[in-house]
Parts: structure tokens; sequence; C-alpha cells
């Protein structure tokens, strides 16, 4: 039996902003970075509900799951190739593409994979949920504002600032948690003002990567949606 539309988006939200964070949370304070592996596992299979359940008709799912996975691939590869230049990597600015011209399950997806599959290569450890979690709702929310994000090349940019930022909070959580055993803010303040000036060359250069990538991108995934009716 179909899902409507209601439960599907419920299913989603709660999935995305309630299940997963708290899985990531909970997870990282109880085992700390002993069982890293079982809450990446846990997360990756939680990540797939959202996009998953938006599925209709065999022929449009084959399509976006080629188009997620190259958009996945490319975000995977931009990472790896800007290896040599810290904070200055391409990766959220095609995650958020993806979540703007794929949908905001697809972005989550494709931000939460990215993390998973380039820290093969950077190296797997307690971190990494929640860089999968920080880069998955940086493409959800992308997905979610599309709307704005596709109609003002200004609230783009912004958005690129506000992902940058998002992702150095979010991430500097685990640093918090993996010092103390749980949730210092006073020490949580501090990591935020000493990553401060990372914080600010990884926001620019989402700017700069949006700048060169969103248009190209933008219009290739929509001329490809338009002709095979995703």
């Amino acid at each position: 039996m179909e899902l409507n539309n209601k439960i599907r988006k419920t299913i989603i939200l709660l999935t995305v902003l309630l299940l997963i964070p708290i899985t990531i949370y909970f997870g990282s304070v109880v085992f700390g970075s002993k069982k890293y592996a079982f809450i990446t596992f846990a997360v990756t299979l939680l990540s797939l509900i959202p996009f998953f359940i938006t599925f209709e008709r065999k022929k449009e799912n084959t399509m976006k799951v080629t188009m997620l996975a190259t958009m996945t691939a490319l975000s995977v590869f931009g990472r790896l190739a800007f290896s040599f230049f810290p904070f200055f990597k391409p990766v959220t600015a095609i995650v958020i593409i993806c979540g703007m011209f794929l949908g905001p399950e697809a972005g989550f997806l494709c931000g939460a994979l990215t993390a998973l599959i380039s820290n093969f290569y950077f190296g797997q450890g307690a971190f990494t949920p929640f860089m999968m979690f920080a880069w998955g709702i940086v493409g959800f929310f992308a997905g979610l504002f599309s709307f704005l994000l596709r109609k003002n090349t200004v609230v783009l940019l912004m958005y690129g600032v506000i992902g940058g930022v998002g992702y150095s909070l979010i991430v500097d959580i685990w640093s918090v948690i993996w010092q103390d055993g749980y949730f210092n803010f006073s020490r949580y303040a501090v990591l935020i003002a000493a990553a401060l000036p990372m914080t600010v060359m990884y926001a620019v250069s989402n700017v700069i990567f949006l700048l060169i990538l969103a248009a190209p991108f933008g219009k290739k995934l929509e001329r490809i949606k338009e002709k095979y009716g995703v």
C-alpha cells in the first residue's frame, strides 16, 4: 500500500530532524569512539529511508538513483581532488545543488554518502556520523527552500555561507563529546571561536563554488529531469 504525501512528509521529517540526530548524539555519548562503526551503519540506513519512500514509478526511480549517484560521485571526487587545500572544497556546493534540483531527500543522502564514502580515504572515526548529518542537513534544507535558492542568486550564496557555518557547528559538537564525554557548552564556545578563521574560509569557498557550479549543473539536471519526466 502506497503512503500518502502527508505520511511520507511526516516520516521524512521525523527521520531527518529527530531520529538521526538522536541516534548520533546518544550513540556517541553512550559508546564514545568504541562503536562508531555501528553508529555510522545505523545513520546510513536511516539516511536511506527519506529517499526511498519518495519512489513512485520504476522509470523515474531508476533515473533518480542515477542522478543521485552521479552527484554523490562528483561530490566525493571534489573532496578528494581538493584534499591539498584545507577548508576549500566544492562538497557543500555540490550537495546544495543536489538538494535544490533533486529534492531534500536526495540532498540529504548525497551529503551523508559523501562523508561516508570519502572518509574511506581520509579515515573513518567517531566523527563520521556527525559529518554525514552535517552535510546531509545542508542538502536537505537546500531542497526544502529550493524555490528561493533557485530564484535568487544572492539568497543562494547566503545559504552557502550558512551551510559552511552550520557544518562547522555540527561537527564541533563531536569535538566536545570526544574530549568531555558529554556536551559542554563552555568548551563548545571556545572551539567555535578557535575555528572561526577556518569556518570563514570554508564559507567563502562555498560561495565561490556555487557561483561556478550552480548554473551549469542546474541546467543539466533540469534538462535530464524534463527528458525523463523525473
